[in-house]
Formats: C-alpha cells, structure tokens, sequence
C-alpha cells in the first residue's frame, strides 16, 4: 500500500518544481560577450598603466552599467552605460563622468570608448 493517493503524479510535481526554480531572473539589460570583451580590454590596459582599480557590473531592468573606479572605497570615475530604450535615439552607449556629465554617447560602443581609451602616441 503507498502513502500517496493515486491521483497525484510525483513527475509531475516534479516538473513544476523544476520549472519554478529554473525560471530566468526578471527581464534585465546585460552586455553580450563582445561588449564585455572590448570593455574588459580597456580596463585591463588601465589597469596596467595604474590608473584605474576595481570595477562593478550592475544589470538592471533599464540598462546595464559598468563603473570603473580608482580606488576600492571612491565612487566611480567612469560609469559605462547600456540602455536599449535610447538605441534609436542618441544610442545607447554612454560614458558618464563621476560628476554624471555625459562625456559621449552612441551607437557605436567602440566608439563611444574612444573619449576614455587613450592608445599610445608615438612621440
């Protein structure tokens, strides 16, 4: 004799228990691979000329945002923004100054970089 009733299926209460825990977070705006890497190239190089320290990665509902900072305890020199609800607009990468002063935004990411990643000049 079983403990359980014959209509209930334990597979199917197991699917939906399954189906509940796998269920992605909220939708949330993210970088894809690409931007991540480029990003993550620029900091590396920053990083090895001294400049800058530590970064957060935010994904929010709105926008995902990259914060550059030189030192741990600070708040961000730098905040790299993606926010898709711009994308016809102006674009919808940005580089925000500490002080929150758009220093440029585009469609672009690479070249909306371009005004923090200083590449070296020949002298």
């Amino acid at each position: 004799m079983s403990s359980m009733s014959e209509d209930t299926d334990p597979s199917a209460n197991r699917a939906a228990a399954r189906s509940a825990t796998a269920s992605p977070l909220p939708n949330s705006v993210t970088f894809n691979r690409l931007e991540l890497n480029r990003i993550l190239n620029l900091y590396g190089r920053m990083v090895a000329d001294g400049e800058w320290r530590d970064y957060a990665i935010d994904f929010l509902k709105d926008r995902a945002v990259f914060s550059v900072f030189r030192r741990a305890s600070e708040v961000p020199i730098y905040r790299i923004e993606k926010d898709p609800r711009l994308a016809r607009k102006q674009g919808m990468y940005s580089v925000i100054s500490a002080t929150g002063l758009i220093l440029r935004r585009g469609h672009e990411l690479e070249r909306v970089l371009l005004v923090i990643d200083r590449k070296l000049a020949v002298v």
